[in-house]
């Protein structure tokens, strides 16, 4: 692929206690707040998002690090300035106090921001709620924000953080202690159902994790675990990324049923009027 020039998406932006970040927006209708993996709102990623607005849906995309619209294969930009963007990005969401990359028992503080994003965009769109897609670091974002009860349909896509360095490490997800049990709540309360979605051999998003989501959660969790034969083998990386890099999007491939599957989630908890 090249870089998008950003053509079909609005650019706006959204300030909440005293921070503004630069917001593009497409499509109408309930919002679905999309975030972004490492390096950040890349082609693939706006791919997606026009997949959300195509089913009737407006795509949200925070531009929390990098360049939107740049594409960081190395097969466009080089290797040595791919792997330099990506190391940029990285570095920039490690040292930023926004970002809880290795803690545990607590969400990032940009969780708060991203809440007021989706409340302001669900009073914008209407329906009957907001959905969110958290990608790689964010991926855990989009379980935070559930403490929220406008937050219909949360989608973890290889949740990443806190990074799994320790055996402590590996079978938690950013998330508070208080607002893990906020969410258990809804779940048990049957007004919350939690898609998750992991390459099985991905380092970043141990096997522990989900079962701990299991365990947490309960049947409101469902787990999509995709074997790394499923990835796109063209990738620059190894199996991580399911619903940007490695999927393959062609009817029959488990990458595709899994973007089914979140596309679905929104029709039926956004788009559809209960009987």
């Amino acid at each position: 692929m090249a870089d998008h020039d950003l053509s079909g998406f609005e650019r706006t932006s959204f300030t909440h206690g005293g921070t503004a970040r630069d917001v593009l927006r497409r499509g109408e209708g309930p919002a679905v707040v999309v975030m972004a993996e490492i390096p950040g709102i890349t082609p693939k990623v706006l791919g997606f998002a026009e997949r959300v607005a195509a089913i009737g849906c407006t795509a949200v995309l925070p531009v929390l690090f990098g360049d939107p619209g740049r594409d960081p294969d190395p097969a466009v930009r080089g290797r040595l300035r791919a792997g330099a963007y990506v190391a940029s990005s990285f570095a920039k969401v490690c040292v930023s106090r926004e970002f809880t990359v290795l803690a545990t028992g607590r969400s990032s503080p940009v969780v708060a921001w991203l809440r007021a994003l989706a409340a302001h965009e669900h009073e914008r769109c209407g329906g009957p709620g907001v959905g969110a897609v958290g990608m790689c670091l964010t991926g855990g974002f989009a379980l935070a924000m559930a403490t929220d009860e406008r937050l219909l349909a949360p989608v973890l896509s290889q949740p990443s953080l806190p990074l799994p360095v320790t055996a402590g490490r590996r079978a938690v997800t950013d998330i508070s202690e208080e607002e893990l049990a906020v969410v258990k709540d809804r779940c048990a309360r049957g007004g919350l159902r939690v898609l998750g979605m992991r390459f099985r051999g991905d380092r970043l998003v141990p096997g522990d994790r989900f079962a701990a989501l299991r365990r947490e959660l309960g049947e409101a969790f469902t787990a999509v675990e995709l074997e790394d034969a499923d990835a796109a083998p063209d990738a620059s990386t190894p199996p991580h990324s399911v619903l940007t890099e490695h999927l393959i999007d062609e009817p029959g491939q488990p990458t595709r049923a899994a973007l089914d599957e979140v596309l679905e989630l929104f029709r039926t908890r956004l788009l559809r009027t209960p009987a």
